[in-house]
């Protein structure tokens, strides 16, 4: 059922989106940003559900010097912008077209249950930050970690949330949990690649980690003293790739985007927004 709609959607992508911007100004919405892949789509809302929507919220981080990449900008804006149009044209949910950036100490975060941090191998986050995502994610909040490779990435992103929750410890979400089979059946933790790798793989014997100490994928969860699911963090994985790329090869369409990232990116949007 996905491959059909997904296909069908697939022409929807519209042209990409021009005037740069420096990512050291104030950079409020994802549509800002110009496309780096394929472009983005658009679309809109009637007027009476403008302001009732979700919102994919990224948000914005200092970095330190562990991780790789490009770091709180990665992928952005058609990862943030493609999928948000997934999850409006698969589900009865309205979405917002334009999605936001945002910092943790913004006032503004409260308007924002779901936030999302790639690559937070690299993660950074102040006191001020620290208490104010506590404080978000125990009010009701959400956090998604995606996009980081290797056991010296994961070191850091545990520190950092320990830091935030120093009394909570991470712990390998099961395949049973509902999250994987609210919309679509995730039955597998499965792998994937940037569009390099992914492309490649079909020549190298399947390869699709970036680093030997990356070769399984985990989710690991923090959850609130309710059993609520607060924080997932997807590691050995490269969810946002799947999202941004879908344009680009067909092979990497079909084998990772199509088959994977779509589909659990799908299905936590809405778990997290339904329960």
């Amino acid at each position: 059922m996905v491959a059909g709609l997904l296909l069908v959607a697939v022409a929807a992508l519209a042209q990409r989106r021009g005037g740069w911007r420096s990512y050291e100004e104030d950079i409020r919405t994802a549509r800002e940003v110009p496309s780096g892949s394929t472009g983005t789509p658009v679309w809109t809302n009637p007027p009476a559900f403008e302001k009732d929507v979700f919102t994919f919220a990224r948000i914005r981080y200092d970095r330190q010097g562990y991780g790789r990449g490009g770091g709180w900008a990665t992928d952005l804006p058609d990862s943030d912008l493609n999928l948000s149009f997934r999850l409006q044209q698969m589900t009865s949910m309205k979405v917002d077209p334009d999605g936001r950036v945002l910092r943790l100490i913004d006032r503004d975060l409260v308007d924002f249950p779901f936030l999302y941090i790639v690559e937070p191998g690299g993660l950074y986050l102040s006191a001020r930050e620290v208490a104010a995502l506590r404080k978000h994610l125990l009010n009701g909040g959400f956090l998604w970690l995606d996009d980081f490779w290797g056991e010296r990435e994961w070191e850091n992103c545990e520190e950092v949330m320990r830091q935030v929750f120093p009394e909570r410890a991470f712990v390998e979400l099961k395949l049973d949990h509902p999250i994987y089979h609210c919309v679509f059946e995730v039955k597998s933790k499965a792998q994937v690649p940037n569009i390099s790798l992914g492309v490649e793989s079909q020549y190298n014997g399947g390869v699709t980690w970036e680093r030997e100490d990356a070769q399984e994928v985990h989710h690991r969860a923090l959850f609130d003293d309710k059993g609520r699911l607060m924080v997932l963090a997807t590691h050995n994985t490269d969810n946002g790739d799947g999202w941004e790329r879908e344009g680009e090869n067909d092979y990497y369409f079909r084998t990772f985007a199509e088959k994977i990232a779509y589909p659990l990116g799908i299905n936590v949007l809405f778990y997290t927004l339904t329960h």
